[in-house]
C-alpha cells in the first residue's frame, strides 16, 4: 500500500514519505463478533461509518501493534504497521474456526492511504467539498468518488484525533494528492513523518509496542474496552486496573543532546527506565525522545539522565494526554 501525507501551509516537508502501513479486510457474518473477541476495543457498539483505535495484544496483553478501523456495510479495514501486517493476518486467521464465518483478506496491494493534518486541514476540507467531515466525532467516514474510483474519508489521522485519513485505489492517488497539493496542502517526507510521530507520543511497534510492555503502560486508554465481555488480554488487563498494577508509564522526553534509543534513563544513578525512540526534532523541539519509566520514580517536569550525561525533562505528549485513564470516582 502506497502511503502519503501532507502537513498544511505552516509546514515545509516537500517529499513524499516511504513510510507505508498495511490494511486488510475482516468480512463475513461473524466479523464484528471475532474481532471485539481478538482485540481491545468494544466493536459491538460501532456502526456502519464509525471507526476506533483498537490494540492487538498478546494472551497477557503484551502489546503488538494499533490499529485503525472503520467499520463498513459489508466489511471491517484494519491499518497497521509493515512490521505486524502479515504476523497479525496470520495469528487472526489461526482463531477463525470451521464454523466461523469470517474472512481475511489482506488488500495492500490494492490500496493507497494519504493523510492531511495540520492548521488547516478543515479549510482544504471544505474547500473539496468535503466539509460534511468537518466536525464529526474521530474514526467516523464516508464514502465518495473520484473520477468513477472509489474513495473513503475518515476522521483523524493515525497519530492524532485532529485531521483526515484517505484511502482509495492506487489509480486515484494522484488525482486526489494532486488536488489536496492544489489546495496548499504539502507532501511530507518519511524522516519528517517519523519526527512528527515521535514528537506527537504515538507508540510505534518494535519500539514502544513489543512484549516488553503491556498496553495500559503504553497508555492506549482510548483502544481498551474496560466494559465488554472475555476477549484476548482481557484478564490482564482487568487484574492491572483493579490492582493498580501499571508499573510503567510512556513520556515524553525533551533532551540536550542527542542519545541512542536502548539507552537506560536513570534518577540519582538509579535505572528507571529505558529510551525507546528519538529524534533531532524540530527547531522548536530540540532533541525529543520517548520512553518508558517506572511509575512513582518521576513526574511531569521532573530531570532525568539518558545514557551517560544527557539531561531529558519529562512532558506529556499530545497522543497520549488526549486518552487519559478512567476516572477513579
Amino acid at each position: 500500500m502506497n502511503f502519503c501525507s501532507l502537513i498544511t501551509y505552516q509546514y515545509k516537508w516537500l517529499s513524499f514519505p516511504s513510510w507505508v502501513f498495511t490494511s486488510s479486510k475482516v468480512s463475513g457474518e461473524d466479523r464484528t463478533q471475532f474481532l471485539h473477541n481478538q482485540t481491545t476495543a468494544n466493536f459491538e457498539c460501532l456502526g456502519e461509518g464509525q471507526g476506533c483505535d483498537t490494540v492487538f495484544v498478546t494472551p497477557t496483553a503484551r502489546t503488538i501493534d494499533i490499529s485503525h478501523a472503520w467499520v463498513m456495510k459489508n466489511a471491517v479495514m484494519l491499518v497497521v504497521s509493515p512490521m505486524t501486517g502479515g504476523s497479525i493476518t496470520e495469528m487472526l486467521k489461526k482463531y477463525i474456526f470451521f464454523s466461523d464465518k469470517v474472512e481475511i483478506q489482506d488488500i495492500t496491494k490494492q490500496t493507497s492511504m494519504c493523510v492531511l493534518l495540520g492548521p488547516k486541514s478543515n479549510k482544504i476540507m471544505e474547500d473539496l467539498n468535503l466539509g460534511d467531515l468537518v466536525g464529526q466525532p474521530y474514526g467516523f467516514h464516508k464514502h465518495y468518488s473520484v473520477g468513477g474510483m472509489p474513495l473513503t474519508v475518515g476522521v483523524g489521522s493515525i497519530i492524532s484525533v485532529q485531521g483526515f485519513t484517505f484511502m482509495m485505489s492506487p489509480t486515484a492517488a494522484g488525482s486526489v494528492q494532486k488536488a489536496l497539493m492544489g489546495h496548499g496542502a504539502i507532501p511530507m517526507s518519511s524522516s519528517a513523518w517519523e519526527t512528527l510521530r515521535i514528537l506527537r507520543g504515538r507508540p510505534a511497534p518494535g519500539k514502544e509496542l513489543t512484549e516488553e510492555f503491556n498496553i495500559l503502560e503504553a497508555g492506549l486508554w482510548r483502544a481498551v474496552s474496560l466494559n465488554k465481555g472475555c476477549y484476548k488480554g482481557q484478564e490482564t488487563i482487568s487484574r492491572l486496573v483493579t490492582y493498580d498494577g501499571i508499573k510503567q508509564k510512556l513520556w515524553g522526553i525533551r533532551l540536550s543532546s542527542p542519545v541512542e534509543p536502548g539507552n537506560a534513563i536513570t534518577v540519582d544513578g538509579k535505572k528507571v527506565g529505558k529510551l525507546t525512540s528519538f529524534t533531532a526534532g524540530t527547531k522548536a523541539s530540540g532533541p525529543f525522545g520517548l520512553g518508558y519509566i517506572k511509575r512513582r520514580t518521576a513526574s511531569e517536569g521532573d530531570s532525568v539522565t539518558v545514557g551517560d550525561n544527557a539531561i531529558g525533562t519529562l512532558v506529556e505528549v499530545p497522543f497520549l494526554k488526549d486518552q487519559p485513564p478512567p476516572s477513579k470516582a
